[in-house]
């Protein structure tokens, strides 16, 4: 599964422009951050709005609502900075979907990027945001796919955070075990880009062969910690 755009209910519509200003009155913001945001980011509008009452779904822990937003970026940019997310996050109480948009030679494409967020421990006022998930780039027409069904917000929010990736869930596993497996294939992934590149300068047959039993075991442990299915 390459990811999914979702159908967001009609009534949880808000559709309102979100200026970069108001993001940055929300905290400390850095000359680098705001240089960041001038250049890759059009305009965010607050498309939708996940609520109890726009969704007939009760709150649960942690998540009382749900934000959808749109981010336009600017004509030739082709990817938006992870930092320039995460200071959009820091500064929204909510959980928030991103829908990045952009536009080239290849037509309007979109990807949907989210965050496991929530509240900190230490400080109920403040939140902690983990790791991104992301689909790839989709054609912007691509057709939506229903809500997950979901018992309350929370609920909601953890599957929609699941279909982000193409990682398979495993039967019984908790969303901070899937994030977990999440980042240990992200690193196993890397190891195995870092073993073909040296596979490919090597010269020395035999460092070749030994080179070349690393990356057969790389890819297999990459290949189970992708799979729905638990050693």
């Amino acid at each position: 599964m390459k990811g999914r755009l979702f159908e967001y209910p009609p009534k949880a519509t808000f559709g309102r422009v979100l200026p970069k200003s108001k993001v940055f009155a929300f905290g400390k913001v850095t000359r680098r951050l705001r240089d960041l945001f001038a250049a890759e980011i059009d305009r965010i509008v607050w498309r939708f709005k996940l609520a109890p009452e726009t969704t007939n779904l009760p709150a649960g822990p942690g998540v009382t609502e749900i934000q959808v937003f749109a981010v336009d970026l600017k004509p030739g940019v082709k990817e938006l900075t992870k930092d320039v997310l995460y200071c959009i996050d820091a500064a929204i109480g909510f959980p928030i979907i991103f829908e990045v948009t952009a536009s080239g030679g290849k037509g309007d494409r979109v990807k949907v990027v989210a965050a496991f967020k929530r509240p900190s421990e230490a400080d109920s006022s403040k939140w902690v945001v983990d790791e991104y998930f992301s689909t790839e780039w989709l054609p912007a027409d691509t057709k939506r796919s229903p809500l997950p069904v979901a018992l309350n917000l929370t609920s909601l929010h953890e599957q929609m955070l699941r279909q982000l990736t193409p990682v398979a869930g495993r039967s019984g596993e908790t969303l901070q075990d899937f994030i977990e497996r999440h980042q240990l294939l992200a690193i196993k992934q890397r190891e195995v880009s870092r073993l073909e590149a040296r596979l490919k300068r090597e010269k020395q047959f035999n460092r070749k062969v030994e080179l070349n039993a690393k990356v057969r075991t790389a890819k297999a442990e990459v290949e189970a910690l992708a799979s729905g299915k638990a050693e």
